[in-house]
């Protein structure tokens, strides 16, 4: 098993795991736990306004936001489940202003991962999340659909070669 790390910048750090492994239930369960507890799943189709494009004014896209997150101030459970999982990044996130008894906020740390790493860790956590049930299903079912409909979009390259002789 490889792992790679790479800072991205002075607070982010991606770590790449390798090879093939198995994760214990009974860390799929403490993952689900901790997303039920300390996590957030986001899953918004909204449109966007983009600028990507030449001309004057935007365009209106339709987009999809994804993602899955863990934010906690212990910085050994973060590291450790970036570690398990195999994907996602880990960023500090430090905390500005003071408490209401003069004290400072303590640094967080923030495990996080997009799309279809995000869909891989639904897969893995689905039997044992409750709070975030239904958003991790929305995630499952969205890449779900996404195989049935793209299965059914491909054809053989003998048949397209047969249709572009005609």
């Amino acid at each position: 098993m490889d792992i790679w790390f790479f800072r991205v910048n002075d607070s982010s750090i991606l770590i790449h795991v390798s090879g093939c492994f198995m994760i214990p239930d009974t860390d799929k369960a403490y993952i689900a736990g901790l997303f039920d507890g300390e996590g957030s799943v986001n899953f918004n189709r909204r449109p966007e306004k983009k600028k990507k494009h030449k001309g004057k004014g935007h365009r209106i896209s339709n987009s999809l936001r994804l993602s899955m997150e863990v934010t906690m101030t212990d910085r050994s459970v973060i590291f450790w489940l970036c570690e398990v999982l195999g994907c996602g990044t880990v960023t500090k996130k430090p905390r500005k202003g003071l408490r209401k008894d003069g004290t400072k906020y303590l640094m967080q740390w923030r495990w996080r991962c997009t799309f279809r790493d995000a869909y891989y860790v639904c897969l893995l956590i689905w039997p044992w999340a409750h709070t975030k049930l239904p958003k991790i299903q929305q995630i499952i079912e969205h890449y779900a659909m996404k195989k049935l409909e793209h299965g059914a979009d491909v054809i053989s390259l003998e048949e397209y070669r047969h249709v572009r002789k005609r």
